[in-house]
């Protein structure tokens, strides 16, 4: 035997034991020599010696909440975006130097580890976004937390680009198996469907319910551990996998019937498949619903039996979990929560209502009532005919104690009600939610007062003490400290590396702006990170673009509300000025999205399509050159945003007023030196109160203007009418000049919602004052020190928009935990 690989320290920090791990793990674990292993061996034996240092800290901390007898947050989410891993877990565990010398001495280069590595299919965009930052700050605070979620099979999906069009394709993450999950078969809880309720009366006078003759499906449970900061703190994100609960039909495989064999199982197994593509317009299907109280069941009986194993009295609850929903998607806790108590339990109603009360929270994250969950009825009282009555029950008793009068009474009634009453009878979950919640917190402060003064107005003069706001954050860990590691050891050089636990000592940074070393540095990081960016985008696309160019980036999801199609009228507007002037003094642009359309979501492809006809007329136009260059980069996720948010000069954060709830990419851009040209909305406020009115560049119609404009009558055409240039874009998409020659007509969808259909997110309203700021913008990039000065200024004001400040938020007005 090689003596090399006789027994190693399995929790040795220092390099020669972390070498012998991976060594180890990959002759014994993994049975692979230097002939046959391969990228991927190689990163599983890492991750393999990673774990074994996080389970000694993951089940010291686990024993460590049970002995104090903490309270527990459980976090429950559809979607957690934790991107992939293996940097976050050697950064919080002190550990990524360490490694990336013992990877040397072993002969593995650390970036092919990395990219053996893919990104967990496990959400769409921002909210699952934002739960992987909230799990990372939890962590880091010591907060005794679980997130819960679901295992999806197949995540959003994997985006190609063909012919200018997205396609769609399977995002088989889990191809491989996801070596950073452990399978827990024993803890598996039985889901309940379907079936229906029977009632008795027991000796007391006291009416029981039992739902019965339901169909049962299994949750699995998988685990992810979550480290903290250097702190010696694992928390986990605890994913359900839904298993059949029915034997094989062996009798049925033996007759040669094997389709019915397997079907009733395949079917059960189905909930926990695919995860469904967010379009921001709720589309109600029979299987989203099952997935969402899958994710409810099986998490609350969870945290209910962890509970129970310390605690006898219920009336303890409130004092030890606090439930966090985020978004409307997990409020069928509340009636789950009741159905516990009552039906298993035997508590009366009224005790129960108490404690649901004072344990659920909901977080909002929409203002746009076309995107708030509204289930039929009829479905609702078919798949779950348990929850129906007491969601009946819940909002009988809500409609007693509205205490309304006059002429708007039964008006603002029927706007408050739980159920709808109307013809097709709908659950509102977001009322739902309101009703049912200790706290209800919006994610920005003028999303929190909009929801005051829009959508929630009734709720709020009815409980005025619910409302509260928790401003989204981003993780440093992750959105600095990883994805821009030399801008973080410059500042570390400065001002300490305390930062990276406490972002508002980034405030010591703003001084340095002032000094020409360190501008010359911090620009020649991002130069570095544009050549990154600029190499990759030649790579994937075939497209030389100019790194000394202003990078002009737009990444989130393809929406009308936020409004890409204007960045593509600008982009249209750059070349026509170019073409009119080829000799003309222009300053380079790269003008760059990225994101992807809900398959459903025609107009959404249909602005993908144009940015990539506009894109292949700019770059193969020989009168362009340099000067402007348009890119689509296909397959936006978390790693693709962490190298191009350090490259990027320019953020587009540019949605109509009031229709972003707060956004985290404006804040992540803002981090990494970019700055913002956006409208006021969402968080764009509050990083305007922050870095100040001259470090950001604002334009655009606000909530109230928006408000006027509609109430006047709002006519698209008259904006056309005094504009020259949009008037030159909007014949450009009529005549096909931007078309395929086989479809001369294809963007005449565009033109149509522009001006035949009222232009509802204000895109030509907005373009005049948009084209303007962006020449400002120009002229600041164009005195390198002055955007620099600004950059750094930016960077040194995102303290407040650290994960952690929004986590000790959370803790100290919502769920009422300590944090360390």
């Amino acid at each position: 035997m090689d003596t090399d690989l006789q027994v190693a320290p399995r929790t040795g920090m220092d390099v020669d034991a972390f070498k012998k791990d991976i060594e180890q793990h990959l002759h014994y674990t993994l049975a692979k020599d230097k002939f046959s292993t391969t990228q991927w061996d190689n990163y599983r034996s890492v991750v393999l010696s990673v774990m074994d240092r996080l389970h000694d800290r993951w089940i010291d901390t686990q024993q460590r909440y049970y002995r104090e007898e903490s309270k527990r947050v459980y976090y429950i989410s559809m979607e957690f975006l934790i991107g992939r891993l293996m940097d976050n877990m050697l950064i919080n565990l002190g550990l990524q130097d360490v490694a990336a010398e013992a990877f040397k001495e072993v002969g593995m280069d650390y970036d092919k580890i990395r990219e053996a590595e893919v990104d967990a299919g496990l959400g769409n965009g921002g909210l699952g976004r934002l739960a992987a930052c909230y799990l990372d700050s939890m962590a880091t605070l010591g907060i005794p937390a679980i997130g819960y979620g679901i295992r999806y099979d197949y995540g959003i999906f994997d985006q190609e680009i063909e012919n200018g069009w997205q396609v769609e394709k399977p995002d088989l993450w889990l191809k491989y198996g996801y070596p950073w999950g452990i399978v827990r078969p024993k803890i598996q809880h039985p889901v309940k469907f379907y079936g229906e309720t029977t009632s008795y009366v027991d000796d007391q006078g006291r009416e029981h319910f039992d739902w019965v003759n339901t169909h049962d499906v299994q949750a699995l449970a998988y685990d992810t551990p979550i480290p903290g900061y250097r702190n010696d703190v694992v928390n986990h994100l605890r994913l359900w996998k839904a298993a059949s609960s029915h034997l094989f039909d062996l009798k049925s495989f033996n007759q040669g019937e094997y389709i019915e064999a397997v079907r009733t199982n395949l079917q059960e197994e189905n909930i926990s498949r695919v995860l469904y593509p967010n379009d921001k317009v709720f589309k109600g299907q029979e299987l989203r619903l099952k997935q969402e109280y899958f994710l409810v069941s099986a998490s609350l009986r969870d945290a209910f039996e962890r509970f129970k194993t310390q605690f006898d009295d219920l009336r303890k609850i409130p004092q030890k979990m606090a439930i966090q929903c985020n978004d409307t998607h997990p409020n069928l806790a509340i009636p789950e929560l009741m159905r516990l108590l009552m039906d298993e339990e035997n508590l009366e109603w009224e005790q129960s209502w108490d404690i649901v009360t004072k344990t659920i929270n909901y977080t909002n994250h929409t203002l746009m009532p076309e995107a708030l969950e509204q289930w039929p009825l009829s479905l609702m009282s078919n798949l779950l005919p348990r929850h129906t009555q007491i969601i009946r029950e819940i909002d009988r008793r809500f409609l007693n104690s509205i205490e309304v009068q006059g002429n708007g009474a039964d008006h603002r009634k029927n706007r408050m009600r739980i159920i709808s009453n109307e013809m097709d009878s709908r659950v509102r979950m977001a009322n739902l939610g309101i009703v049912g919640s200790h706290k209800v917190n919006g994610v920005s402060e003028i999303h929190s007062d909009l929801m005051k003064k829009t959508i929630f107005k009734d709720f709020y003069e009815k409980y005025p003490e619910k409302f509260t706001n928790v401003t989204n954050g981003i993780t440093p860990r992750r959105w600095l400290r990883q994805c821009n590691r030399k801008l973080a050891d410059l500042i570390s050089e400065h001002i300490g590396d305390e930062w990276v636990t406490h972002l508002d000592q980034l405030e010591k940074v703003e001084p340095l702006a002032e000094d020409d070393t360190f501008r010359e540095q911090f620009a020649e990081i991002k130069r570095k990170n544009k050549k990154r960016l600029a190499d990759y985008i030649e790579r994937e696309l075939d497209v030389k673009v100019n790194p000394e160019s202003i990078f002009d980036v737009q990444i989130k999801r393809i929406h009308e509300y936020k409004r890409q199609l204007m960045a593509a009228f600008h982009a249209i507007t750059l070349y026509n000025r170019i073409k009119a002037n080829p000799d003309g003094d222009f300053t380079p642009r790269t003008i760059i999205f990225a994101g992807k359309a809900a398959p459903g979501y025609t107009m959404a492809k249909l602005h993908i399509k144009l940015i990539n006809c506009v894109a292949d007329k700019i770059n193969n136009d020989p009168d362009i050159g340099d000067k402007l260059k348009c890119v689509f980069l296909p397959n936006y996720s978390v790693s693709l945003a962490e190298i191009m948010i350090p490259a990027t000069n320019l953020s587009e954060q540019i949605s109509t007023a009031g229709m972003e709830a707060s956004g985290t990419g404006n804040m992540k851009f803002a981090l990494n030196g970019a700055l913002t040209i956006g409208t006021l909305d969402g968080a764009n406020i509050e990083i305007r109160e922050q870095v100040g009115d001259e470090n950001i560049f604002i334009f655009g119609l606000t909530v109230e203007d928006i408000d006027e404009l509609r109430s006047s009558g709002y006519n698209p055409n008259e904006y056309v009418d005094g504009n020259e240039e949009l008037q030159k874009i909007i014949a450009q998409l009529s005549n096909g000049f931007f078309s395929p020659e086989d479809d001369t007509e294809i963007f005449m969808p565009i033109i149509n919602a522009l001006l035949n259909q009222g232009d509802y997110f204000m895109v030509l309203a907005d373009y005049d004052a948009y084209v303007k700021k962006q020449e400002e913008v120009e002229k600041v990039f164009n005195n390198p020190d002055e955007w620099n000065r600004r950059a750094i200024i930016n960077v040194a004001n995102m303290g407040h928009f650290s994960s952690d400040r929004s986590i000790r938020d959370y803790a100290d007005e919502i769920w009422k935990v300590d944090v360390k």
